[in-house]
């Protein structure tokens, strides 16, 4: 537990569930294997950014008691650097694969070794 969590727990907190977890673990693990196969800069930018912030909330959730703290508000909505993190991550990640499948699109019926 986090010394500060024990002293005041937060109230900009929510529970997740073990599968967002273990499915955080996962994809943070896969997405680090598999970029590097691309060769594009701005796909690994993204890959380690939602990467990054998958394991930021895994360590969270199990860090804190009460759940992963959002202390980011945005009307209704509440959210942290991590989840900022993913959303960067995951647009960098997408756009970076379509324009390396773009300029290398010669190379796009290769088989995969």
């Amino acid at each position: 537990m986090v010394v500060d969590d024990l002293l005041q727990p937060s109230v900009l907190s929510h529970e997740r569930s073990p599968v967002v977890y273990a499915g955080g673990l996962v994809v943070g693990v896969a997405l680090l294997a598999l970029t590097p196969r691309i060769r594009s800069r701005l796909v690994s930018l993204g890959s380690g950014l939602a990467a990054g912030g998958a394991f930021a909330t895994v360590i969270c959730g199990v860090a804190w008691r009460g759940g992963v703290p959002n202390p980011l508000m945005r009307g209704d909505v509440a959210f942290n650097l991590a989840d900022a993190a993913i959303g960067v991550g995951v647009v960098l990640l997408i756009g970076g694969a379509l324009y390396h499948g773009w300029t290398h699109r010669d190379r796009l019926g290769e088989t995969v070794a």
